[in-house]
């Protein structure tokens, strides 16, 4: 009787790219792969630590899975056991902990664990270097079958203030130019009509291996695989946007209309404070001429509010630069404190109601510019990657520039690419109706 596993992910794309290609691997040893809820000879727990609240999440799951199934193996892999081993090793119950190397092992690893259960936990961190290459595990294909995301780099070396990330993911590896073809091949083979390609710095992809391949090289690997209709790219910072994937955008239509550059202050001393590699002067001048060349791309962004001595005035600052920018969608995140960044130790902490009052009023500005957009888009004609159902006659997916529909259509469509028209707006989402 195959043995059964079951997976829970926290935080980012990154980690469910991670997940769905561990699950991969575990199915191709054997495993039946069962919901969190079911019962499993596994438990495995993909970690995040970007906030307090995925740190505290994290240990959460892990101790619900420890509590429920105090005889099954559990699992706890990702960003928190990479940056506090020892705190996860604290946790009752735990048996194997695996940072976020080496994952292409994790069966090797559970099987060496069940076989020998013992209160001993297996400790398989690996401290990371310059010299640690990109794990090319395979890419999961028994997941949603209409968006596949492929991790091509991992690490980062910015070192932001703020960011626990450069020490939950080491430095900056990428996977090859030939994986990356395999890999969206073989989700293209599996019926993905879009791949997103997604990274932890993603627009340093190349970058530690002196710059003979870039990111503009990773896009045209894949958009060279036979079949593949859609091509998205994932978060980018702003100073690494290369003109000629700009260039591929304007010939390209299967190149998505869509980027999302971080911002994360519209205030240029806090932008300084934050380590951030750019000023609102260049960020302006680059949204201007993304916009010159592609005038119906959807630019969306992360803002921090009540970073470490954030002023009224300085966050009214951010609010004015944001709408300025005009934002497709803003991610906003009132300011995490993560143990071991340099922003722990500064001065003139926000109060916590300040920071959520301030998220508010972001949050209320993107809902308006949201709305300005929507309404924008009503009469066009886009093409639509139709998701998921919403109920037995309509259809809800995603157009190019990353706005969500719903259509009436017949659920054999799901997973399909359909020409349609937008007619009008619900709420936050676009309403249309196929094209004949």
């Amino acid at each position: 009787m195959a043995k059964k596993i079951a997976f829970y992910t926290l935080g980012c794309k990154v980690n469910q790219a991670d997940t769905a290609s561990m699950e991969e691997i575990f199915r191709h040893a054997g495993y039946e792969v069962v919901g969190f809820n079911e019962t499993a000879d596994v438990y495995l727990i993909n970690t995040c630590v970007v906030t307090n609240t995925g740190q505290r999440k994290s240990r959460q799951i892990i101790n619900r899975a420890v509590r429920r199934h105090p005889l099954s193996l559990t699992v706890v892999t990702g960003c928190y056991p990479q940056t506090a081993a020892e705190e996860v090793k604290a946790i009752n119950g735990v048996d194997i902990i695996i940072g976020n190397q080496e994952r292409g092992r994790i069966v090797e690893l559970v099987e060496q664990a069940l076989e020998h259960k013992t209160d001993e936990i297996l400790d398989n961190v690996q401290k990371m270097t310059v010299d640690t290459k990109f794990e090319e595990i395979g890419v999961g294909t028994e997941t949603d079958k209409t968006r596949g995301f492929l991790k091509i780099q991992e690490g980062c070396n910015q070192y932001c203030t703020y960011c626990i990330i450069p020490y939950a993911r080491g430095p900056l590896r990428s996977r090859s130019l030939e994986n990356i073809q395999e890999e969206v091949a073989k989700l293209v083979a599996a019926g993905y009509k879009e791949v997103v390609l997604i990274g932890i710095h993603l627009g340093c992809y190349g970058k530690e291996l002196g710059g003979k391949i870039t990111i503009y090289d990773a896009v045209k690997a894949a958009l060279k695989v036979p079949g593949l209709k859609r091509l998205r790219l994932g978060s980018l910072e702003s100073v690494e946007v290369d003109t000629r994937i700009l260039d591929l955008m304007e010939e390209d239509s299967r190149l998505c209309r869509h980027l999302h550059l971080p911002l994360q202050a519209g205030c240029d001393r806090v932008l300084a404070a934050m380590h951030r590699p750019y000023d609102t002067a260049r960020y302006r001048v680059l949204l201007q001429d993304i916009r010159k060349r592609l005038p119906d791309i959807a630019i969306t962004t992360d803002i921090i509010v009540g970073f470490p001595g954030e002023t009224e005035e300085d966050f009214v600052q951010t609010m004015s630069f944001a709408q300025e920018c005009g934002f497709a969608k803003m991610h906003i995140f009132p300011f995490s404190i993560r143990k071991g960044t340099p922003a722990e130790k500064m001065t003139n902490q926000v109060e916590e109601s300040v920071k959520q009052e301030r998220a508010a009023r972001l949050g209320a500005l993107d809902e308006k510019l949201l709305q300005q957009l929507l309404q924008q888009l009503v009469g066009t004609e886009q093409e639509v990657l139709f998701e998921q159902p919403v109920d037995e006659n309509r259809l809800e997916g995603l157009i190019s520039s990353y706005q969500r529909v719903i259509v009436p259509a017949p659920v054999e469509l799901c997973g399909e690419i359909v020409k349609i028209k937008i007619t009008g707006v619900q709420e936050d989402f676009l309403l249309g109706e196929m094209v004949k």
